[in-house]
């Protein structure tokens, strides 16, 4: 696959900073993009460059061109507008959080499994060279033993009833748009929890900010906390029993890591600019899979994403807080 074709399903700000990232990346096409009306998909394909442009979705999960979709709608569509694209034989990469809950999922990736399809959570930040790097720090033993992980994400952002982010329907509010990133974080270099405690401040079907405590075995423990109602520092640490690893501000996506000693003084800092908007190295990670026959990526598995939705059902769970059609 030397050149691989990529179409796009949704055509709001986040599908038009990937499409940015597929310009810039070698042996990516944008192929086609749909929206859900045919005049939106003309405007975004011929910003982009986009050789083709659908007013539906169904229309792009047709075309026999496509080797992988990214699904660029709000959460509650990420369901139904996966299983069309895996139904129809393409490979998905789709936009966090992937989908509401974890039956869901389960569902996309049993479909993935029985139609020998890549499926992806579009976790960008676990594909980018900093967040790498501090993995192969904890890898490598540079911190000991992680004992505590805390990590934030809140943006105070004014209530637009309007806008998905505050629409149940939609899948809205800060869990799944924000608190899935500190969560993937706390996962990843933990694993699952034993143990789950969290608090959320919930009004008009969503939670406008929520508190997670996660606890383990072995005694070591993760903070997070997202919301829309909330100003932070939106930053990460990884505390070892030998060091500690920081991120700077919006640690989802900071090109910059510094690894301290136990002694809390520098040892080593890591920076890389992003070569194009950081969208890229989630494109890089996808078509390494397909052009070399994997399924899932190693960097963003398949149990990671089940793990952090389980953390997340569960959180809703004891916030009493259901979507509408769950």
């Amino acid at each position: 696959m030397e050149n691989i074709n990529w179409g796009i399903i949704g055509t709001g700000n986040i599908a038009r900073t990937f499409a940015a990232a597929l310009n810039g990346t070698d042996g990516a096409v944008l192929y086609a993009a749909a929206s859900r009306t045919k005049e939106k998909a003309d405007r975004f394909s011929a910003e982009f460059g986009a050789v083709k442009s659908y007013g539906s979705y169904a229309e792009l999960a047709s075309d026999k061109n496509i080797d992988i979709v990214y699904i660029a709608t709000p959460m509650a569509s990420h369901y139904e507008d996966a299983k069309l694209c895996l139904m129809n034989g393409l490979n998905v990469l789709c936009e966090k959080s992937v989908t509401l809950n974890r039956s869901q999922l389960m569902e996309l990736l049993g479909l993935a499994k029985e139609n020998g399809l890549f499926f992806m959570e579009a976790m960008w930040m676990k594909c980018r060279p900093t967040y790498l790097k501090a993995k192969e720090w904890v890898n490598s033993g540079r911190i000991g033993d992680i004992r505590y992980i805390h990590a934030d994400f809140c943006n105070i952002v004014r209530y637009d009833a309007d806008s998905r982010l505050f629409r149940p329907d939609c899948g809205g509010g800060a869990i799944l748009d924000l608190g899935v990133y500190p969560l993937t974080l706390a996962e990843d270099f933990l694993g699952f929890p034993y143990s789950i405690e969290s608090a959320a401040n919930v009004s008009r079907g969503i939670d406008l900010s929520n508190s997670i405590l996660l606890k383990y075995q072995d005694g070591s423990f993760a903070s997070v906390e997202s919301g829309f109602e909330l100003a932070s520092r939106n930053n990460a640490v990884i505390s070892g029993t030998n060091g500690m690893i920081a991120f700077g501000d919006w640690f989802h996506c900071t090109c910059d890591a510094t690894l301290f000693n136990a002694d809390r003084n520098e040892a080593e800092t890591f920076s890389q600019p992003n070569a194009v908007n950081g969208y890229e190295y989630e494109i890089i990670e996808a078509q390494r899979c397909l052009r070399e026959g994997l399924l899932e990526s190693p960097l963003v598995p398949h149990s990671g994403t089940l793990n952090v939705m389980t953390i997340m059902d569960e959180c809703r769970r004891q916030w009493g807080l259901v979507f509408p059609g769950e």
